[in-house]
């Protein structure tokens, strides 16, 4: 089950009301005006970054049991991860923004340096945001594609210790429809998420499905609660 586990270790980031755009004239779309009206449509550049903590627990299900992950998110890369069953934590993993830990059988151990590379490259809860900075990334237009039923400019992000992401938006609402991360270029192994069910939660746009998984193996997850800047101190993260 760890596998799985780290397709969504520290990575959520989404959305369904409509917003006022359309689809952008082609002459004038680049990926950073695409990525600037996707910021725009979680709620606006100025209200993301004042979000200081973000905490969601969703529910999926799991070798046929119901359980919860809780996800807990600090500036600028903290993050920590529980997956609970019947009330009772049965795994966790944290990183204080250095060093990544782990607690398996009531042991607390230091947790792979690679699981945790990439958090170190992150300055913002919502990676939206680490994206348009050029001194993390470098991002560019690469075509269209269709997801389930959604037209949707494909952008290629390219971290600079080398990660690669392609991120699907919609042309209509910018709302982020798809992301791939390539796992293993040689393979063609990739971490898929699809995200659904847009909607408001305070003044945030964010997902409330996503689907997920690696090489067409997708999971089920239905967000049952988010909050932001509430449920999350530096405790958390110790």
């Amino acid at each position: 089950m760890k596998a799985i586990f780290l397709f969504i270790i520290f990575t959520l980031n989404v959305h369904f009301f409509p917003n006022a755009y359309s689809q952008l004239p082609q002459d004038s779309i680049n990926a950073n005006i695409i990525l600037n009206k996707a910021i725009e449509a979680l709620g606006g550049k100025e209200y993301l970054q004042s979000v200081k903590t973000l905490y969601t627990d969703t529910k999926t299900t799991m070798d046929g049991r119901e359980v919860h992950w809780i996800v807990k998110e600090m500036l600028p890369n903290k993050g920590s991860f529980q997956i609970v069953y019947n009330n009772k934590t049965v795994y966790q993993q944290w990183f204080n923004g250095k060093k990544g830990f782990e607690i398996i059988d009531g042991k607390k151990k230091k947790a792979d340096p690679e699981e945790f590379k990439d958090k170190l490259y992150k300055h913002n809860i919502f990676d939206d945001l680490d994206f348009i900075d050029s001194g993390l990334y470098k991002i560019e237009l690469v075509g269209e594609e269709n997801i389930n039923n959604d037209l949707c400019y494909k952008i290629k992000a390219t971290l600079v210790n080398g990660k690669i992401e392609y991120l699907y938006f919609s042309t209509s609402t910018f709302y982020k429809r798809k992301s791939e991360t390539i796992l293993n270029k040689e393979k063609g192994s990739f971490s898929t998420f699809f995200f659904n069910g847009y909607k408001k939660f305070g003044k945030l746009n964010y997902y409330t499905e996503m689907k997920f998984g690696d090489n067409g193996n997708l999971q089920i997850g239905h967000i049952e609660n988010l909050l932001v800047n509430e449920m999350v101190t530096e405790n958390d993260f110790e």
